[in-house]
């Protein structure tokens, strides 16, 4: 990082003092998590109230067979701590709640969502801008995912600028239910954490206003505008 003419030493500085939280320790925030540590975030917070199963190991990196049954805010500890000790680790074991969303997000200067459930993903983004907190949220399902940095106190939208309106039941599955090639979380986690470092070290062009789709069946990406709304029920005026 240090000889990267975009980061150095100066960013690699503001990693260290950087204060992130993450959202689930499922399948995307296992290698986003692997990914803060390994470039040096100082502070790394993980809430999720799951435990470890033997079928989260086809795409949850972070949690081992050893470790089925812990708590996987715990296991994600045990694995950050095994690659980088010098990382200062938050571990919230339990679910998110609305009381809980803003006390909490107060304390972090960025957000990741990796969470699998709409209901979730909705709650994140209002904590978020309720905070004014920058927002890196991902999605997955079989074999396509996408991911955004949401931030209106900085000019963008946010993720009900996109998307208002909740799908219909069953058009929005979960993993368990629809099923997920085991490398994609991998990939969209990854992309996470990579939009985390730049927002953090003020390299390159983040996906604030964007919106990446990913397509790994057919090996496509694609990345369209994302504007704000000014009607916008969360950070508009139809709130």
């Amino acid at each position: 990082h240090i000889v990267l003419r975009e980061v150095g030493g100066s960013g690699q500085k503001r990693l260290k003092a950087a204060r992130v939280l993450v959202v689930g320790a499922g399948g995307l925030g296992s290698p986003a998590l692997l990914y803060l540590a390994a470039a040096g975030v100082g502070t790394i917070g993980i809430i999720d109230d799951d435990h470890v199963s033997n079928s989260n190991l086809q795409r949850q990196i972070i949690h081992s067979d050893a470790r089925i049954g812990m708590a996987k805010v715990a296991s994600a500890t045990v694995a950050i701590k095994a690659l980088n000790p010098f990382v200062t680790v938050e571990a919230f074991d339990e679910r998110l709640d609305a009381a809980r969303a803003g006390a909490l997000f107060a304390g972090f200067d960025l957000i990741l969502d990796g969470s699998d459930n709409l209901d979730t993903r909705y709650l994140v983004n209002r904590a978020a801008v309720a905070a004014g907190k920058p927002l890196i949220a991902a999605a997955i399902s079989q074999w396509e995912g996408q991911i955004s940095l949401y931030h209106p106190a900085a000019g963008g939208p946010c993720f009900a600028c996109l998307f208002a309106d909740r799908p219909a039941q069953g058009l929005a599955p979960s993993c368990a239910e629809a099923g997920v090639i085991a490398p994609l979380p991998g990939v969209l986690g990854a992309m996470m954490a990579l939009e985390a470092v730049k927002h953090l070290t003020g390299a390159g062009q983040t996906l604030r206003g964007r919106l990446m789709i990913y397509d790994g069946l057919y090996a496509d990406v694609r990345v369209i505008g994302a504007a704000r709304r000014a009607d916008c029920p969360v950070c508009g005026t139809g709130g």
